[in-house]
């Protein structure tokens, strides 16, 4: 038996509310549980099944809540398997067992500290320079990307399982991460050089711009293979220092 789709929308709905009965003692099971349980009532019309099945659900669960929707595919593509009596009834709960822990270290990187961090600086940035709508525009690109990203590997894992390993190796989450906090870093420096320049009666466009040639400038001085992240705290030092001295040349503090 398959799920039908809408079936399958609300259990993606549900899965946004994954920690919302987060507990110590079981943390996101009972989240799970919650989100999982429409199909769990599309496969086992039975009660007594579907509550040995909800039972299932109700063991300890920790992951990243983004990369979770995975996990909750996957689970449904094996309960599917356990209903047409394909695999033994433990076979949901090592599926979930295995991957919770990657799947949470790859989450907790992307998003935690690669992600969110270089929208907020953005953020930060966009607001010195252009105002408060670069805030939104921050925050719905965040969320955009969230919400994709929790469908793409919430279909990937109900249609492949434990083939959703090769999609989430596919997307190369952590060296984009990587990407993502250098690119974090650099538009922290500029922030520091707008905030410097504005101090000093600069423009921070102005400021920003010296920032970025600063970081143009100093990245292949520091040597081959040198990473982002020193030439954005070239880019600050020198863009604040660059700014002081023309606010000082045009009479500022």
């Amino acid at each position: 038996m398959r799920i039908p789709r809408r079936t399958l929308a609300r259990v993606l709905w549900r899965c946004l509310f994954l920690q919302a009965a987060w507990n110590r003692r079981g943390m996101q099971n009972l989240g799970f549980a919650y989100a999982i349980d429409p199909a769990l009532r599309a496969l086992y019309p039975e009660p007594e099944r579907r509550r040995e099945a909800l039972r299932r659900h109700l063991c300890f669960f920790n992951c990243h809540p983004y990369t979770a929707a995975a996990i909750l595919g996957g689970a449904i593509h094996h309960e599917e398997r356990v209903a047409r009596g394909e695999e033994p009834s433990g076979g949901p709960g090592d599926y979930k067992a295995t991957l919770q822990g990657p799947l949470a270290a790859v989450g907790d990187g992307f998003f935690w500290t690669g992600l969110r961090p270089l929208l907020g600086a953005a953020a930060a940035l966009g607001t010195l320079l252009a105002g408060w709508p670069a805030v939104v525009a921050a925050l719905l690109l965040y969320n955009a990307l969230a919400l994709g990203l929790r469908a793409r590997l919430f279909l990937a894992g109900y249609r492949g399982g434990d083939a959703v390993v090769e999609e989430v190796s596919r997307l190369q989450l952590p060296r984009l991460a990587g990407r993502f906090r250098d690119a974090g870093a650099v538009a922290c420096g500029l922030a520091a050089a707008t905030v410097a320049a504005r101090a000093h009666g600069v423009s921070g466009w102005e400021g920003a711009a010296l920032a970025l040639l600063a970081a143009a400038l100093g990245w292949p001085a520091l040597g081959r293979g040198a990473r982002l992240l020193p030439a954005a705290y070239a880019a600050a030092a020198a863009g604040a220092a660059v700014s002081l001295l023309l606010g000082l040349g045009q009479g500022g503090p």
